[in-house]
């Protein structure tokens, strides 16, 4: 149950991927023959302005079909130096504008983010932390970069890599991205006289190459305490979703970066599958808590998701919006059409790495699933 929820939840989003090819495609003057709601067997459908909008049976994203997509397959089949291609077909417009509908398919999925975070801002939130008060393991074995670099247990950080820090979840987001990495740590110290000293220390952080996060070896000290988020008014709502967004876009292009130092790629590449049912529990286990607060859990988690198919849909990949971005780009520039069979050899190299990101990720969700089952009968 919980995969068929994550599953309809992450549909949507590819479904609003699909919307702003849509929308692009109608101001560019291309001919949008089919839009779906899912994919697979048709179930219902109507045909309204030229366009045949359709309810599949595979709840699965959606599509925009788009005239003249398949043009590449016809030239490749005729032996045809360029594609074939009317006024209003996809390779009959300008390449530009070409360009434009391949950028609205993630546009949207980042616009999406924007609306989500604001939304978050508009209706605040409270969560539980800890205090920025450390304590350091005491097992002289346990791996803590923090106590070889001088830090001792009572000292409060307030500052990571220039970054102000107020609870332990502050510290744990800025120290999650920088793993295998000289961190400048800031804390404030008592010292005998009763008083206070800030003092700075240049920490070498670990890396878990089984999660990709980094380590810096320190422990949460004291109890739980609760924080709150205020609700925001319309307009400043509106300012914290673009800077919450831009934060996002940020952590996930770092930790795409940490995948290259020797991470276990089958561990941290997720699948559909595991992507769905985490999905899925995350909005269980929020809805159960409340409605505000499931809906709150939804929208980051939908949030994550959305800014990662921004970025992987921007790849000069074929299959992928980024190689027809990038084509589109060269025929602007070189004014002449990219060769069809050259085009071919792009998208079979192109195959090739997606068939391997897919592996890979299958690999692991597979793994992720039996561990879990196994622990389950525990």
């Amino acid at each position: 149950m919980t995969i068929a929820l994550g599953l309809l939840i992450l549909s949507f989003l590819v479904f609003f991927h699909e919307l702003g090819h849509f929308f692009a495609a109608r101001l560019c003057g291309v001919k949008v023959e089919a839009f779906s709601i899912f994919m697979g067997p048709v179930l219902l459908h109507k045909e309204i302005g030229g366009v045949d909008y359709r309810l599949s049976l595979l709840p699965i994203g959606g599509y925009c079909q788009m005239k003249g997509e398949n043009e590449l397959a016809k030239a490749l089949e005729e032996g045809l130096d360029s594609v074939p291609a009317e006024k209003d077909s996809l390779y009959g417009t300008h390449p530009l504008k070409r360009a434009l509908i391949g950028f609205a398919g993630p546009l949207f999925n980042l616009i999406f983010v924007f609306a989500a975070s604001s939304a978050i801002a508009m209706m605040g939130y409270t969560y539980y932390t800890r205090s920025a008060t450390i304590q350091i393991p005491e097992d002289p074995t346990f791996p803590s970069p923090a106590r070889d670099a001088g830090i001792k247990s009572g000292d409060t950080i307030t500052k990571i890599a220039g970054k102000k820090i107020s609870d332990f979840t502050d510290i744990y987001e800025q120290v999650s991205l920088r793993g295998d990495e000289d961190v400048e740590v800031e804390v404030l110290r008592k010292n005998q006289d009763g008083g206070e000293e800030t003092l700075l220390f240049v920490v070498h952080t670990l890396l878990n190459k089984k999660e990709g996060n980094g380590i810096l070896g320190v422990q949460a000290s004291g109890e739980s305490i609760e924080k709150e988020i205020k609700a925001l008014p319309f307009f400043p709502a509106l300012a914290k979703g673009a800077a919450d967004t831009n934060k996002l876009l940020f952590q996930t292009v770092k930790s795409l970066g940490i995948l290259f130092k020797g991470v276990d790629m089958s561990n941290a590449v997720t699948g559909p599958a595991r992507i769905s049912s985490m999905l899925g529990e995350s909005a269980k286990e929020g809805f159960s808590a409340g409605a505000k607060i499931g809906l709150i859990v939804v929208l980051q988690f939908m949030s994550l998701i959305s800014v990662s198919l921004f970025i992987m849909n921007l790849l000069p990949i074929p299959i992928l919006d980024g190689s027809l971005i990038l084509l589109a780009l060269v025929e602007a520039a070189t004014k002449k059409p990219v060769n069809p069979r050259l085009q071919k050899k792009i998208q079979m190299a192109g195959l090739a790495v997606i068939v391997l990101i897919f592996a890979v990720g299958l690999f692991g969700d597979i793994r992720y699933f039996i561990n879990k089952a196994f622990e389950a009968k525990k």
